[in-house]
């Protein structure tokens, strides 16, 4: 993802990472005087023209679809920068959002996605991953951005008068801020900590099948289902205006918990499945079984700044996917960045960066930290086997569908300031269904 902002007439540098293992490639625009860089994934963030201004890049656009779920905390941005319409004619707005037990494919619980707009004040919606990143290409394009694409950053400093990035070629871009979102194998984070990405040890495969084939026409696009199970889950939902149905497989390697290299085979795929009910194990053959996407994350960290250069996306948090926030949280950022960035600029145009970027700083990690530390524990529910995997089934069964007390502080407007940020929700600890059942009884 790239950024820029006409207003600074900036000049921008940023690097994408396809997928895990693959190195960041940097994409530019080049402006008279550089204000701002940014190396970046294509965590799409498009903030007001009069600030930083985030692109997709072209080269990403995968061959083989990936989704995007894009939750009301996401689809109010999109609005602000008005994009949410055509966003919507590319994407599909479910009606329902259902859990299920993957072994014998009951129902555990639902949202109802139509009063989760009521609430919330924006829809939820699921869109094609190149979609996406068409949409803030063209937004982008709009805005005058130049995007050169092949170039790799490989390291980053700190000079007098700003920041600069060496990109593999030999020659640098240098620049008063440089925003690094250089995705889950950073070369910038090296500057923060000195850490590696964290293997789940769990493994996805992903395949599309168009609508109009027998698999799409017997399952209900008004729905996004997750059928979750022990060590396994299987989700499902449409996408492109309901003309593919998009189709998920995670599952826990033994290779990999054995120390193995080549982990997540199409043979472990199956073996994985093997115990589901007949809905998940009929929809494995239309899994592309050439390509799978291990899953990684990184510990949390509180520091993204260090002088001139701050992270972004996924270079300052990448998740695990259970909760559905990488890309929204990167999104989240840039709007963050571009909101203070703007109450920092003076009447004369110029930019206070050092209170924009320890205002972004005051607020963003807290809230990333708290989904990182979510999507492991909500991994971990969603696989549980023997009886624990009973009392939440048990305790699934049992919640209110209206219930959004552990979705408010996801899905609310995203916090400007520390004291903005709403309140965690509060685990139901499993042990609680022993009390559901007194009380039946």
């Amino acid at each position: 993802m790239c950024a820029t902002s006409r207003s600074m007439s900036a000049a921008v540098t940023a690097s994408a990472a396809t997928s895990s293992g693959s190195r960041p490639w940097v994409n530019r625009t080049v402006g008279s005087d550089t204000e701002m860089a940014a190396t970046g994934a294509p965590s799409c963030a498009i903030p007001r023209p009069t600030a930083v201004t985030p692109a997709s890049v072209p080269s990403l656009l995968s061959a083989k679809p990936r989704s995007r779920t894009v939750a009301p905390n996401c689809t109010r941005i999109l609005d602000a920068y008005g994009l949410l319409d055509e966003a919507t004619s590319l994407g599909v707005v479910p009606d329902a959002m259902v859990m299920r037990d993957a072994v014998d494919g009951s129902e555990l619980t639902r949202l109802d996605l139509r009063d989760l707009e009521r609430r919330y004040g924006f829809p939820y919606m699921v869109i094609h991953r190149s979609d996406l990143h068409g949409l803030f290409l063209r937004a982008c394009q709009r805005a005058g951005v130049d995007l050169v694409t092949s170039q790799r950053a490989v390291a980053y400093d700190n000079t007098p008068s700003g920041a600069r990035v060496e990109l593999a070629d030999g020659h640098t871009e240098e620049a008063r801020v440089v925003i690094a979102a250089d995705g889950l194998h950073s070369v910038a984070r090296k500057l923060f900590v000195d850490d590696q990405p964290v293997s789940s040890a769990y493994v996805a495969y992903r395949g599309t099948v168009p609508t109009s084939e027998p698999r799409g026409q017997e399952v209900d696009l008004s729905e996004v289902a997750v059928y979750i199970g022990p060590g396994c889950h299987f989700v499902h939902y449409g996408l492109r205006g309901g003309e593919l149905l998009n189709q998920v497989a995670v599952f826990e390697s033994p290779k990999a918990l054995a120390g193995e290299d080549d982990w997540g085979t199409p043979d472990e795929l199956d073996a994985a499945f093997a115990d589901t009910c007949d809905f998940v194990q009929q929809g494995l053959p239309f899994m592309w079984r050439d390509k799978w996407w291990r899953m990684y994350d990184r510990d949390p960290i509180l520091t993204w700044v260090h002088g001139n250069i701050a992270l972004l996306g996924d270079s300052a948090h990448p998740p695990l996917q259970y909760i559905a926030q990488g890309a929204i949280m990167a999104i989240e950022d840039g709007w963050v960045l571009a909101e203070q960035v703007a109450r920092q600029r003076a009447d004369d145009g110029s930019v206070d960066w050092a209170a924009a970027l320890a205002a972004y700083e005051a607020v963003r990690p807290e809230h990333c930290r708290r989904v990182l530390t979510t999507s492991r524990a909500w991994g971990e529910l969603w696989h549980l086997d023997g009886v624990a995997r009973e009392q939440r089934n048990a305790l699934l069964r049992s919640r209110d569908p209206y219930d959004y007390s552990f979705v408010d502080w996801l899905y609310g407007p995203t916090a400007l300031e520390p004291e903005q940020e709403p309140e965690l929700f509060v685990p139901t600890p499993l042990e609680s269904a022993h009390q559901l059942a007194v009380a039946a009884d």
